[in-house]
């Protein structure tokens, strides 16, 4: 919480623009972490690990953030249709 308190003072003090900063842009996965060409104000080790690069058992997400808004308006239910367990239940 102290690292996320840091960081939310660079951007208030303007070291870090409000569009493009470690925090709108967690998490980092490591696809865009190795990439040949960085486009951030900010450097990949404050992206990887804002107290230690030394964490041993540091998670890599597969995807950076996931749009819960887009997901809750357009919801896809995978569950069996209400006659299916009527029907399993008979």
């Amino acid at each position: 919480m102290i690292a996320i308190a840091g960081e939310i003072a660079k951007v208030q003090d303007g070291t870090w623009p409000k569009e493009d900063n470690p925090l709108v842009n967690a998490p980092h996965v490591m696809e865009d972490i190795i990439a040949d060409v960085w486009h951030h104000p900010y450097s990949r080790q404050e992206a990887v690990a804002a107290t230690d690069l030394r964490q041993a058992n540091k998670y890599w997400p597969p995807v950076a953030r996931v749009d819960n808004a887009f997901g809750d308006r357009h919801l896809i239910c995978s569950c069996p249709s209400l006659e299916e367990w009527q029907e399993a239940a008979e």
